[in-house]
């Protein structure tokens, strides 16, 4: 069956970085866009980043942009989100996604999204 599960969560001082993993199964992960959402307490869940198929597209949400990063491993069926100069505002659970198949378009919604992993949390404090 298909799994997403993610890793690499943490608690981490403000300033700090970590890295995220989530390992794909059950499909034929280099067909499919990817991407990270995060959702905090009383919040709903949120956009971050998106990678295509082969990694030559990304994109990353305003309030993340140049300090996060996501990149793939097709050969691996995992993607990462690399997480540099984090704030309090960052602590959320993040999620890794699959797209529904489809052109190349950038997919920023949740319901563009067809697998879901379990989340990992991630706490940054202040």
């Amino acid at each position: 069956q298909v799994q997403l599960v993610e890793s690499g969560g943490g608690l981490v001082q403000a300033g700090g970085s970590l890295r995220l993993s989530c390992a794909a199964s059950g499909f034929t992960f280099s067909t499919r866009a990817m991407g990270w959402f995060r959702q905090a307490p009383g919040k709903e869940r949120e956009f971050v980043a998106h990678i295509n198929w082969s990694g030559g597209r990304t994109h990353c949400a305003d309030s993340v942009q140049g300090r996060f990063t996501i990149s793939r491993d097709n050969a691996k069926n995992t993607v990462y989100l690399q997480m540099n100069s984090l704030e309090p505002e960052d602590t959320a659970v993040y999620y890794c996604a699959a797209a529904y198949l489809g052109d190349s378009s950038l997919r920023v919604r949740v319901d563009e999204y067809l697998y879901w992993g379990q989340g990992t949390q991630v706490t940054v404090s202040s």
